[in-house]
């Protein structure tokens, strides 16, 4: 097996070019700097032949939220071959190495966007999230009285503040969002138009991240932390009803916004969007906020891509404590999952009751209902890419 080697900066063009290959599509030459600098922040996975660059991997440092807990997460993109070394098991050592080196760094999870779902899902990511597309036509605009607050508009000049200061409140209530930097505020404003709304105290309390083009608007981001802010940001959209034939939103899966409409039947798409996958379960277990009280829960995970996370573990009176031998749990109940398991429930995109029911989480029932009481109830959401 070819050696798996960090890329240098000497080779970043060379992984460069092979993402433009693999994902076809051409970097243009003014934005070849950017991209550059963007990828110094990656550590890229690389196998080579004959001192041609065959497969890489990029690992991109972030972090995420579940509530007001952020954990430090590894990204995986750019996963890629040219075709003459396919089938090799390239694809297979690099995400293995990705494993070993996110463990090593102190990576607790790791996210990334899956061209298959079930070729990920081998190595233990599993859903995160589902991603809704809604189309509004024209006819829907209807304004929903007056808010009391106000809408500022930028093209340039993005008050790049006040939007974190709405993002990262609105990003507690679910697990699985981005914590942003100014950075990759720039990143994904680059283009686009911002709204932000602010009430009578001249406070920021939502925003929508947006794009005009073609009687067309694109909405990107829809983020309100009141009530109020999700009317002032829909009458601001309304507002532009002479210039639309359609509005298309990104929006999260239980967002208030569609009931709230006068006619609420709009078309909608779902469909899954990232993954995630728990990289240290011992140590995200012992830092996890559940819900705690006096029944133990004990769980026995497997995880063939990640041997350190094959462990057995008490959950009770707030502690997590690694059982060496199934017969200190003598009179309890093992509840036995995968690490794909564990990654979607402890997320919140699946409740173990579901999983149980899907037979991917086996026990007894009463025993799941206890694991059950101690998770939180929050969803799990995702507005970025990488």
């Amino acid at each position: 097996m070819n050696i798996i080697v960090q890329l240098k900066e000497k080779h970043f063009k060379e992984a460069i070019a092979l993402s433009e290959y693999a994902f076809q599509y051409k970097v243009p030459e003014a934005d070849l700097p950017k991209r550059m600098e963007q990828v110094k922040k990656h550590a890229i996975l690389g196998i080579f032949e004959d001192e041609q660059l065959a497969a890489k991997l990029h690992l991109i440092p972030l972090e995420v939220h579940t509530g007001e807990q952020k954990w430090k997460m590894g990204g995986i993109a750019g996963v890629a071959t040219y075709p003459e070394y396919r089938r090799k098991g390239y694809v297979k050592e690099l995400m293995k190495q990705s494993l070993k080196q996110m463990k090593e760094e102190g990576y607790l999870v790791s996210m990334l966007h899956p061209f298959k779902i079930s070729f990920y899902r081998k190595y233990g990511w599993e859903l995160l999230t589902n991603r809704v597309k809604c189309t509004i036509t024209r006819a829907d605009l209807v304004l929903q009285g007056l808010a009391p607050g106000s809408v500022k508009r930028a093209i340039e000049d993005h008050n790049y503040q006040d939007l974190n200061e709405v993002y990262s409140q609105f990003a507690t209530r679910f697990s699985g969002m981005l914590v942003r930097d100014e950075s990759w505020w720039k990143n994904i404003c680059d283009g686009e138009s911002t709204a932000i709304y602010y009430n009578k105290s001249q406070q920021a309390i939502g925003y929508i991240l947006y794009s005009i083009k073609d009687s067309k608007m694109k909405v990107e981001e829809f983020v309100a932390l009141t009530s109020e802010a999700r009317k002032g940001l829909w009458n601001f959209i309304c507002q532009h009803d002479s210039m639309l034939e359609q509005v298309e939103m990104i929006l999260q899966e239980k967002d208030p916004l569609l009931f709230s409409l006068q006619e609420p039947n709009v078309k909608a798409e779902i469909a899954p969007y990232f993954m995630v996958r728990i990289v240290d379960a011992e140590k995200f277990l012992k830092g996890f906020a559940f819900q705690w009280s006096d029944t133990e829960v004990v769980l026995q995970i497997s995880d063939p891509y990640a041997s350190w996370n094959e462990k057995t573990f008490s959950l009770k009176n707030g502690e997590v404590i690694v059982i060496d031998t199934l017969d200190r749990i003598e009179g309890s109940s093992l509840l036995k999952l995968d690490i794909n398991a564990l990654s979607t429930i402890l997320f919140g995109y699946n409740r173990p009751m579901e999983l149980y029911e899907l037979e991917l989480l086996d026990g007894r029932k009463e025993d799941i209902e206890r694991l059950e009481s101690l998770l939180p109830n929050r969803p799990s959401f995702f507005y970025d890419f990488f």
